[in-house]
């Protein structure tokens, strides 16, 4: 069974940075794609980065670009979040999760495995 678990969030004003960690339990870590999604209140899930399992690409959310930098760590089965300029509208609770396959999905949907979530709050 793959177990997921965040941490990293909280409190922060704007144009700050935090780094979110998800660390991952159970079946090979270097065979999963990972992503990052993030829920506001009263909004959808939605995608915010991923990164491949095999070489690493990295594919990112237009409202992040730039400012968030999604990384793996295949030797400590985690992946991370390096969230920067962070903005009000950036306020979510934050999931990872996984996918078995190879293709690199941005809907919620193609992901088997999820985390609890983090919560991140900006303050303006």
């Amino acid at each position: 069974q793959v177990q997921l678990v965040e941490s990293g969030g909280g409190l922060v004003q704007a144009g700050g940075s935090l780094r979110l960690s998800c660390a991952v339990s159970g079946r090979t870590f270097s065979s999963y794609t990972m992503g990052w999604f993030r829920q506001a209140p009263g909004k959808e899930r939605e995608f915010v980065a991923a990164i491949s399992r095999s070489i690493g690409l990295t594919y990112y959310a237009d409202s992040v670009k730039g400012r968030f930098t999604i990384s793996r760590d295949n030797a400590k089965n985690t992946v991370y979040l390096q969230m920067n300029s962070l903005k009000p509208e950036d306020t979510a609770v934050y999931y990872c999760a996984a996918d078995s396959r190879l293709r690199v999905a941005r809907a919620a949907s193609a992901y088997d495995y999820w985390g609890q979530g983090t919560q991140v709050t900006v303050s303006a």
